[in-house]
């Protein structure tokens, strides 16, 4: 049996504990006009199968930011949008 490695689109965010976090790019999207991106965290060669982040994301000069979203009614509503794009 042959496994096919994948190559992920990665991005780093701070844990609550400060540690630095990689996650995997599994999908980005636009949603009342903010940008979000939903990562998954990598285990090995794989994306884990526990769970999605969605972050909003800023574009900076050079590079991007990962904002977590702090509103609960936001995450709610973003949360739902992605869902629905998943459908």
């Amino acid at each position: 049996m042959s496994e096919e490695f994948m190559e992920y689109t990665t991005f780093t965010v701070k844990a609550k504990d400060g540690s630095d976090v990689e996650l995997a790019v599994i999908a980005e999207f636009e949603f009342e006009r903010k940008n979000y991106v939903v990562g998954a965290r990598i285990e090995g060669d794989a994306i884990s199968e526990e769970g999605v982040y969605i972050y909003r994301t800023r574009i900076l000069k050079d590079d991007f930011a990962f904002d977590p979203i702090t509103d609960p009614e936001e995450y709610e509503k973003v949360t739902k949008a992605y869902l629905e794009l998943e459908d």
